[in-house]
Order: C-alpha cells, then sequence, then structure tokens
C-alpha cells in the first residue's frame, strides 16, 4: 500500500456478513467518512517554533474543515455516479481535489513533524542523508535549496523533497494551493506555505518560519517513507 493510500485510507463497514470498501465511488447506504487524525503531540509541544494557538487552529479548524469538505463532496459524487450524473461527477472534481489534497497534504505534514523530544529537529541518517548530501552536496545546502522554494511560491501552497519513482533520485518540487503528491513522486517531507500555517507567530516574516521549522521536522517519519 502506498504512502498516500495509508495516509487517508477508506474505511471498511461490514453488513450482512460482507465486507464494503468505502472510497470515492462509494454507494452503499453506510458509507465510511474520513477523520481527524489524532497527533503524536500536544499542540504546545512544537513551542517555540510552531505556536499552540497556531497549532491548535491549523488542526482543529482547517484541516477539520478539509475533512468536514471532502467527505461532503464524496457524498456527492457518489449520488451523482448512482444517477449517472455525468455532468456533476466532472463539476465535483475541483472539490475533490481540493479537500481531499487539503486532508492529504495535512496529514503527512503532522506526521512530517515532531517535538525535539521525539527526535524533531534531528537531521537524516542512513541512505536519506547519504542521498541528500549526494543530490545537494550537504543537509545545510538542501534546507537553503528547499527554503529557496518555498520563498518562491506565489499566493498558497506546498514544497515537497519527494522521491521519483522513475529516476529512484530526490527533487524538490512546489505544488500550488492544496494540490497533493502524486504521480511519479513519492512525498518525504512537506512544508505548508499557506499563511495559516505561521501568521499569527510570524506575520509577514515568513522566512523566520521556514527557517525554523527544520527544528521540528521527523526525520525518521522521512526515512520511512524514503525506504518504503
Amino acid at each position: 500500500m502506498s504512502i498516500l493510500a495509508r495516509a487517508i485510507r477508506p474505511t471498511t463497514t461490514r453488513i450482512a456478513g460482507t465486507t464494503m470498501t468505502k472510497g470515492v465511488a462509494a454507494q452503499a447506504t453506510h458509507r465510511g467518512k474520513h477523520t481527524l487524525p489524532d497527533l503524536k503531540y500536544d499542540y504546545s509541544e512544537l513551542e517555540p517554533v510552531v505556536d499552540a494557538r497556531i497549532m491548535e487552529l491549523h488542526h482543529s479548524k482547517h484541516h477539520q474543515t478539509y475533512v468536514n469538505s471532502l467527505n461532503d463532496a464524496e457524498a456527492k459524487y457518489a449520488e451523482a455516479l448512482h444517477k449517472n450524473d455525468v455532468a456533476s461527477q466532472i463539476a465535483l472534481q475541483a472539490a475533490l481535489k481540493f479537500h481531499g489534497g487539503g486532508h492529504l497534504n495535512h496529514t503527512l505534514f503532522w506526521e512530517n513533524l515532531a517535538p525535539k523530544s521525539q527526535g524533531g529537529g534531528s537531521p537524516p541518517t542512513g541512505k536519506l542523508a547519504t542521498d541528500i548530501d549526494a543530490t545537494f552536496g550537504g543537509f545545510d545546502a538542501f534546507k537553503k535549496t528547499f527554503n529557496t522554494a518555498l520563498a518562491g511560491i506565489q499566493g498558497s501552497g506546498w514544497s515537497w523533497l519527494v522521491k521519483n519513482k522513475e529516476t529512484g533520485g530526490l527533487e524538490i518540487i512546489s505544488l500550488p494551493n492544496q494540490d497533493p503528491v502524486v504521480g511519479k513522486y513519492t512525498p518525504i517531507v512537506g512544508i505548508d506555505a499557506w499563511e495559516h500555517a505561521y501568521y499569527l507567530q510570524y506575520e509577514n516574516r515568513k522566512a523566520e518560519y521556514f527557517a525554523a521549522i527544520w527544528d521540528v521536522v521527523n526525520w525518521k517519519t522521512a526515512e520511512k517513507r524514503y525506504g518504503a
């Protein structure tokens, strides 16, 4: 199972002894719904890098909205499928991409972070560290290149360290809005450049946020994704 599938895998429900897998095209009466993932740390544990109030709003409000809206879009899509309403199916694609991407991106992002007591900020090790050095010229050079990508995002979006499935190499890519990492790339580390991720604390000093966030990045999770 891919990293993306594990992050927001559909739920299953047993009805009359039969397991029914739930997804975007589910048409069962008891459709499985996406839920807000629990964090493995308290909102305050990423301070002083990320303020507890930002974490609370970002997780319990912003991410919850993506979850709610994704469930709503999937329900409408299932109804459109049932009615063979192709026009509505097409019209719902943008909502599914935006809210599905928002749910997926944030789920991966929370896993990307950890308080220092849980190893947050410790540099990568093993093959990932070796390949970062070979690709970018060292860990510090990698962070500089990544932060340059973040700073170049116009409006809202994300930057990602990804593994190219076709070449096996590491790359840094930026995606607008809530577009998820799909296709030939496997997400390794993603940083949220939307203002809601930092503005209450850093205001317009987003470069400070980009520099500070590395102090709570969970490279152990990144190493597992890289080796998957």
